[in-house]
């Protein structure tokens, strides 16, 4: 082995001897996603818990973003209050800012002042927006607490997040609609089959449907349903599906896909599809 590969070997043990530990001190607990029905010029209220995963006293900071999705894989955390169906200004919340003790829990609580309607707006189905619980290292310009080792240290330093969904929709109002985008058999890198569908809320109201496909072979006779995920759609909000179909065998298929979204409100598609 040269000296060259000695010292650069050297120089990639010592930088990995002071990278930080990239496990989350703080995590949230519960569900990240808070679903509430109002009506105009409600408040109701909630709240977050966020526990020390350590034996130490740690920080984190909480904020608001707006978020929106697409089947692409795009995710936009905008400034709150930007998106049409923002509900961040809505949202009052408290401590912004929390030093958690030793594998304790703290609350964050919130209100969603729900707008009264007026004249010229009139509020209909769901509004959505995000509370960010984001921990601070140690050391770094945002902590009030002492850094053990008072030297400088060279290190990677990785932030943990969690986003918190608060979702409000408007008691009784809106309507549920869904366009499919388009379906195709994808072969993915592990050689498994999945039938990709890409499906957008076009309605006023969030939901979280059932979506499944049904296969018919050559001679109309049903070969199995096949089920997705239940994924969270906003309105606007798009998401693509990859069900698995790795048992069905080659030929061609009618495929009826369904999202169902509860009661009446059940959504299909026809597709014919090469395996």
């Amino acid at each position: 082995m040269s000296v060259t590969t000695l010292l650069r070997l050297s120089v990639i043990i010592a930088i990995i001897g002071l990278v930080q530990s990239l496990s989350a001190q703080v995590s949230v607990i519960g569900d990240l996603s808070q679903d509430k029905d109002a009506r105009p010029g409600e408040t109701y209220t909630g709240a977050i818990v966020v526990r020390n995963d350590t034996n130490e006293p740690q920080e984190a900071k909480v904020y608001q973003t707006d978020y929106s999705f697409q089947f692409d894989g795009t995710n936009n955390y905008g400034e709150p209050g930007t998106l049409p169906r923002s509900n961040a200004r809505w949202i009052a919340f408290s401590p912004s800012y929390l030093t958690i003790p030793p594998l304790g829990t703290m609350a964050v609580n919130y209100s969603v002042s729900v707008p009264a309607d007026s004249p010229d707006h009139t509020l209909v189905g769901t509004y959505w927006s995000m509370l960010m619980v984001e921990g601070i290292q140690k050391g770094s310009a945002e902590s009030s607490l002492p850094r053990k080792d008072k030297k400088a240290q060279m290190g990677i330093m990785q932030t943990i997040r969690y986003g918190i969904q608060i979702a409000t929709s408007i008691a009784g109002t809106g309507t549920k609609k869904i366009e499919f985008i388009g379906a195709r058999i994808v072969t993915q890198q592990d050689g498994k089959k999945v039938l990709q569908l890409d499906i957008r809320n076009t309605g006023e109201i969030g939901m979280r449907p059932e979506v499944y496909a049904e296969l018919f072979n050559a001679q109309g006779a049903s070969i199995g349903k096949f089920a997705g995920v239940r994924y969270r759609i906003y309105p606007g909000t798009s998401v693509r599906q990859n069900i698995d179909v790795s048992s069905v065998g080659k030929g061609t298929y009618k495929a009826l896909v369904v999202v169902d979204a509860g009661g009446d409100d059940v959504f299909g598609a026809q597709y014919t599809l090469e395996f």
